[in-house]
């Protein structure tokens, strides 16, 4: 049972896939990162110092007892973080947007193999052969 698992662990498929999944974790802190500290500012100074992250709908307040302690909780609706995940998504989307072009654009053409003798080419000099 060791060796099986020792072979199904250096696949390279297992290994690729772990790599990945590291590399999905960095690129996700860099991308929360970008978002975070320069999308949401510039959208936030655009929009006229707006702080998305604060705002909110209170549907209950929250209820205090006679010695100050929160009896029951205020009920609210985060709409600003839910802006700011439409933001955080849409940035996201546009910045692998780019990156993918991006690959995509260094990446050498593969070039054709060159184009052999077709199949009647070769037909007609069997045949040829043939009548010699």
């Amino acid at each position: 049972m060791w060796k099986e698992f020792k072979k199904f662990i250096m696949t390279g498929n297992v290994i690729d896939f772990a790599v990945g999944v590291i590399l999905a974790g960095a690129v996700g802190a860099v991308v929360n990162g970008f978002v975070a500290d320069i999308a949401m500012p510039i959208v936030g100074y655009l929009s006229g110092g707006i702080d998305f992250s604060h705002m909110k709908l209170v549907l209950a307040a929250a209820e205090l007892g006679a010695d100050g302690k929160e009896i029951k909780p205020e009920v609210t609706i985060f709409y600003g973080r839910w802006i700011t995940s439409i933001i955080s998504l849409v940035t996201i989307g546009a910045v692998l947007f780019i990156v993918v072009k991006a690959m995509n654009a260094a990446r050498k053409p593969v070039e054709a193999p060159p184009a052999g003798p077709s199949d009647i080419d070769l037909l007609t000099e069997i045949r040829d052969l043939l009548k010699k």
